[in-house]
């Protein structure tokens, strides 16, 4: 985890982060359609599923999918005490998560730029969600304005680590081979 999240400076372009991984459980999966209503066959009926689905187990939301993604960023420590808000972006959910499935996910600096107001930029994310096989199951770019501003001792050695280590994947701060 790297903590407090990167400010607008500390962002490099190009830069990428694995989160950890996340199994998709039967429960995760009837939690969240009754909990926000999704009352497909698909989701609820395992007998339907059994007799019409390709899958022949319990699918996932693409939803949900996005949500425990979204959830899977937020423990790397990214944008930790830095977002603001989600302002929007783009999702497509490439294949279908199943009941058992791992995910994880795989977050590229795509974008930054700075604004108008002097103490923050925009950076733009993209997320590829792989499943346990490496397999895309959802893509999304998503926006977020971290602040800009001085560093603090702790900033400016975690800014060294991420120029020390551009272009290489980190998962949760420790480096990994590309």
């Amino acid at each position: 985890m790297i903590g407090e999240g990167l400010h607008f400076e500390q962002h490099e372009i190009g830069a990428v982060f694995r989160t950890l991984g996340r199994t998709v459980s039967e429960t995760d999966i009837v939690s969240f359609v009754n909990l926000c209503g999704f009352t497909e066959p698909l989701f609820m009926d395992m007998e339907y599923v059994a007799r019409e689905s390709v899958f022949k187990r319990r699918a996932a939301p693409g939803a949900l999918t996005f949500a425990l993604s979204e959830g899977l960023v937020m423990q790397t420590g990214l944008i930790h005490g830095t977002g603001m808000a989600y302002p929007g972006g783009e999702i497509r959910a490439t294949a279908p998560v199943l009941e058992g499935d791992t995910l994880t996910v795989e977050v590229e600096v795509a974008d930054k730029r700075e604004t108008k107001e002097p103490d923050r930029g925009i950076v733009t994310y993209r997320h590829r969600v792989l499943n346990q096989r490496g397999e895309l199951v959802l893509e999304a770019r998503s926006a977020d304005d971290p602040p800009q501003g001085p560093l603090n001792g702790r900033e400016a050695r975690a800014a060294a680590t991420l120029a020390y280590n551009r272009g290489k994947v980190r998962m949760l701060g420790a480096e990994v081979g590309r």
